[in-house]
């Protein structure tokens, strides 16, 4: 069986306060992309899993304690699961660019094996040990009210985005470690997303808490994201959660391929490619 496990962008990311278990609390608006990774499972006769990664961010996975193998983990401890697994992934999705390739590996393959039926009772025992953006790739487009609630949108916009990661590995630990101005919670309607207008207003309007965080850290950041918000048919360019991956939201797909050539001979070094909504 082959398996398509996408990434997700944030497309607004706010920090409200810091909890008591060191996490913090945050609001945001996301959707999935189609740029994914590939996965091929089936079940082995062994009583052993194997798992293996291939393509172009391979190298860059813990072949032992990934997500993947904790997902695998904690169904056999909770009795949902008695075979074990070839699972072949091909890594598509850039590690460490905020773009939740390992979360999404793990939750594609629970959603295959438990056939959709996974609850948010049961989410929530595998956030803890996969990561508080777990229940994100439940839902295609949605806004994050808190770290336990998506709101699931009443109409899915189609959008078209330039990504562009430069060479630069962020710790999403250190750089959480140092907002120390934090944004109000706020109420979202979910009529918003009726109106693509409104909707990009309000994108336009918004912005990631973490961004000035890793700009400060990382000067190249604020020229890249200038550099792209420059470019024609750019609404606007920000980073995608904690980084390093950065993204143009564009009018359409062919201004985005246009502006694409334009990055790709001005930063050779960097991965850049285009994508679009789900």
């Amino acid at each position: 069986m082959i398996l398509k496990s996408y990434s997700k962008l944030n497309l607004t990311l706010n920090v409200n306060f810091k909890l008591r278990n060191g996490l913090h609390e945050i609001q945001s608006l996301y959707c999935w992309l189609n740029l994914c990774d590939k996965i091929n499972i089936k079940i082995l006769k062994k009583k052993k899993d194997k798992i293996n990664f291939k393509g172009p961010f391979a190298k860059l996975v813990k072949y032992e304690n990934n997500t993947v193998s904790k997902l695998l983990h904690k169904l056999r401890e909770l009795n949902m699961i008695n075979d074990f697994y070839s699972i072949e992934i091909i890594k598509n999705i850039p590690v460490f660019g905020g773009l939740g390739g390992g979360t999404s590996n793990a939750a594609f393959i629970l959603q295959y094996l438990l056939k959709n039926k996974a609850d948010n009772t049961l989410l929530k025992k595998f956030e803890n040990i996969i990561g508080s953006d777990f229940k994100l790739f439940f839902e295609k487009q949605g806004f994050l009210k808190d770290l336990r609630t998506v709101i699931k949108f009443k109409k899915n916009q189609k959008f078209y985005f330039l990504l562009i990661k430069p060479n630069i590995k962020c710790s999403t630990k250190e750089i959480y470690s140092k907002v120390i101005k934090f944004s109000k919670k706020e109420k979202f309607s979910k009529n918003l997303t009726n109106s693509r207008r409104e909707l990009l207003d309000y994108l336009y309007k918004s912005k990631n808490d973490l961004q000035f965080v890793v700009e400060r850290k990382y000067p190249l950041f604020k020229k890249l994201l200038t550099d792209i918000k420059n470019e024609k048919g750019c609404y606007f360019s920000r980073m995608t959660g904690s980084g390093s991956v950065c993204y143009g939201l564009f009018k359409d797909q062919n201004v985005a391929k246009k502006a694409l050539n334009k990055l790709k001979n001005k930063y050779p070094k960097f991965w850049l490619t285009l994508a679009k909504t789900v």
